[in-house]
């Protein structure tokens, strides 16, 4: 069956949705009397909705995914070659996508060796923390079972990946939570806990008094975000990674960087913990490793962790029994691969680290021009505007207001976003991660817009 809607099928369309899709994030009340929001094709960095109106989108998708913009026509072929050869065969045998995946990531990740495809983010941290649990019983006696977090940090959305969430609202009513899983203070300097020179020290510093207080013979992972996401676009201060890989090796507590979103070029190198020289045990990654044109995610060790599970071949127990049905699909690493060739033919890390720039400092402009923006920070095509109704105080804008001002992007055409549901009183930054495509005519069009709409909402 293909699908070929013409725009007078498109009501059916919006009845259909009503009536019948669960949508993410999202309270429904609302749709009983007003339309869902349904896009139906996407270019570049626009996208077109069910009744005609066109957005640029500076959120890749409403959820950091979409790096090499819309309408790929070349990673749709690879998808469609693929699928008529062989769609699907179980992880548990190699297929040709998965294995010159593998190989082609690797080769962009020093230190690196093994990757373990499942097909979503938070599939593929939960797969580390089982990882680390195995160790556990496997190496240190039962011990070494603690996974350590990060406050405002997200890892994802099963039960076992929100026991990680340093985001209260995501997790809010959803325990109880399984034991072991232990909160490290946040690092954003902006909101400091401590009156220190150097603040990226006395913030890694803190997880090392978690470490101590619970126990090093306990703790055997901590995981981390190289920039925080949906926390409220973090980027960690100087100093901090390098204590924190110091800290890591003292008491042997494995390093997990979580680069769901950052992954694949949204920091402007490939991945975010390049920005800072860290050598992690595993590292996790899913939105732009297809750019969202199919779904895969990969949870990737070094080979002293793969070691471990095939020390005793003749122990039934001793491998990780552990799979991913999705996984074995081929679509994604077949996508995969298309994606980074894209990434690399059209040079777009080095446009992510100037457009980057660009947009940083078009913010910066904002800043100065509008009081109710208290901080602007960012990485690569991966920033955020910190609002407040107080400067000095810091005091938080109310989230209705932040979501207004994102409204108001909306009704220019440019679809930005904000966080919500994640801190109690503090869902006010908006968020900004447009394709990695993204010309300096984009980056000015979306600051025009959110400083109109700031205009707009706070005068």
């Amino acid at each position: 069956m293909t699908l070929n809607i013409s725009p007078n099928d498109l009501g059916h369309v919006i009845e259909a949705d009503r009536a019948n899709v669960w949508h993410h994030l999202s309270q429904h009340k609302a749709y009983e009397t007003i339309n869902p929001r349904i896009y139906i094709e996407g270019k570049g960095l626009k996208v077109w909705d069910a009744l005609g109106n066109e957005y640029l989108d500076a959120v890749s998708g409403g959820v950091w995914t979409v790096n090499v913009g819309y309408g790929r026509e070349s990673i749709a072929n690879a998808v469609r070659d693929q699928l008529v050869k062989l769609n699907y065969f179980a992880g548990a045998a190699g297929t040709i996508p998965g294995a010159l995946f593998a190989e082609k990531l690797i080769e962009k990740m020093p230190g690196m060796s093994r990757v373990y495809y499942s097909n979503s983010g938070s599939e593929a941290n939960e797969k580390v923390y089982k990882m680390v649990r195995q160790i556990a019983h496997r190496h240190h006696g039962g011990k070494k079972w603690k996974i350590l977090f990060r406050e405002r940090d997200y890892h994802g959305t099963t039960i076992a990946t929100l026991a990680t969430s340093g985001q209260p609202q995501r997790a809010a009513q959803y325990g109880p939570f399984p034991d072991g899983f232990i909160s490290v203070p946040h690092c954003l300097e902006y909101r400091k806990q401590w009156d220190v020179e150097n603040y990226g020290e006395r913030a890694a510093n803190a997880i090392e008094e978690v470490i101590l207080r619970e126990g090093p013979d306990t703790v055997g992972c901590i995981v981390l975000e190289p920039v925080t996401a949906g926390g409220g676009v973090i980027v960690p201060p100087k100093g901090y990674w390098e204590r924190v890989q110091q800290i890591c090796e003292k008491y042997q507590v494995l390093l997990h960087i979580d680069e769901v979103v950052c992954g694949v070029g949204r920091t402007g190198k490939w991945f975010g913990y390049q920005q800072y020289g860290v050598k992690p045990d595993f590292v996790t990654m899913a939105k732009g490793v297809a750019s969202g044109y199919a779904a895969i995610s990969c949870t990737v060790t070094t080979e002293r962790v793969f070691d471990m599970f095939k020390d005793d071949a003749s122990d039934p127990m001793s491998y990780f029994r552990d799979i991913s049905t999705f996984g074995g699909c081929t679509a994604g690493p077949v996508a995969a691969l298309e994606n980074m060739r894209i990434i690399e033919e059209e040079n777009l890390l080095e446009n992510t680290v100037l457009m980057g720039e660009r947009c940083l400092k078009n913010l910066e402009a904002l800043k100065a021009k509008h009081n109710v923006v208290g901080d602007v920070r960012g990485l690569g095509l991966f920033l955020g505007a910190e609002l407040v109704a107080d400067r000095k105080t810091k005091e938080p804008i109310d989230e209705k207001r932040v979501q207004a001002v994102v409204a108001d992007c909306l009704k220019q055409g440019v679809i930005i976003g904000a966080t919500n549901r994640s801190l109690d009183g503090l869902n006010n930054t908006l968020c900004l991660s447009p394709a990695l495509i993204a010309t300096a005519n984009d980056i000015d069009r979306i600051t025009d817009v959110i400083d109109r709409a700031l205009t707009n909402v706070f005068g």
